[in-house]
């Protein structure tokens, strides 16, 4: 074992060793892309195209050329994405991660509070960042390129620009930093993040009628809330939750209509309509 052993230390001090760590990065967060905004694109853009057209949220569809270049900046988002892969590599290195080895170490109780907090720590991550780059000094630099989707599809969930792509990567670190956390619990919050951004850009609503207004629905986002967004361009900031929308003002007054006006069309409604 002594020559596995040194192949690993060999390894870790090799100066090609963070290229390996940002390549590694980059094609499992491409292929987790790929797992979410795959489906979703195939099932309600193509396949059920028709049957599902009455709960597009804007009837029109975006140009083919427009999904391409989505997709091309995903591709370069996941570049930035292992880059972060590197640094937070290097903080582990460090001993300045709060990473933990054994679920027995925090117990399975605190393992499921550890998932909620990481979302709960993303939400307000996302909402303060996102909201930041919208002000006029930041946008276009940031995140005009994500905006130029008014009618985004699926492929636009990390359609950023390099400078947001680094942003928005950087929940990774402060999770990583901050939130002591088994690393499969980090592995599930990713994807649920993946998910929910990909549902988020859907141009679909799949939620009930009445789910916007209902007690507990209000406070969560949906398809509709992300859209009117990308089309209204600024408000609805959040990803997960609404509350901080509703806390500081920043939710569109008709968004409760609009959700209303989507999930109550007939379901005969031609795509010509």
């Amino acid at each position: 074992m002594d020559w596995l052993r040194r192949t690993h230390f060999a390894l870790l001090d090799s100066p090609w060793f963070p290229l390996w760590i940002a390549t590694v990065v980059f094609v499992l967060v491409f292929l987790r892309y790929l797992l979410f905004a795959g489906p979703a694109y195939l099932l309600c853009w193509k396949w059920l195209r028709k049957r599902l057209h009455f709960r597009r949220i804007q009837l029109k569809f975006p140009k083919p050329g427009r999904v391409r270049k989505e997709f091309l900046w995903s591709v370069s988002t996941f570049a930035i994405f292992g880059v972060m892969g590197c640094i937070v590599f290097a903080c582990a290195r460090r001993g300045w991660t709060v990473q933990y080895e054994r679920i027995s170490d925090y117990g399975w109780s605190y393992y499921v509070f550890s998932l909620i907090l990481m979302v709960v720590v993303h939400d307000a991550y996302f909402y303060w960042t996102h909201r930041a780059m919208h002000h006029k000094s930041l946008f276009w630099l940031f995140h005009r390129v994500h905006h130029v989707s008014h009618n985004p599809s699926p492929w636009a969930a990390f359609s950023f620009h390099p400078l947001e792509a680094f942003v928005q990567s950087g929940i990774t670190l402060v999770l990583t930093l901050a939130v002591p956390h088994h690393p499969s619990a980090l592995g599930i919050f990713l994807l649920f993040m993946t998910l929910m951004n990909v549902l988020g850009h859907l141009g679909y609503e799949l939620y009930p009628k009445g789910f916007a207004s209902h007690p507990v629905g209000r406070w969560i986002t949906t398809s509709t809330h992300h859209n009117m967004h990308h089309y209204r361009g600024k408000g609805n900031y959040g990803i997960y939750f609404n509350w901080w929308d509703r806390w500081c003002g920043t939710l569109h007054p008709d968004y409760e209509e609009t959700y209303e006006e989507v999930t109550l069309r007939p379901r005969d409604l031609q795509p010509d309509a």
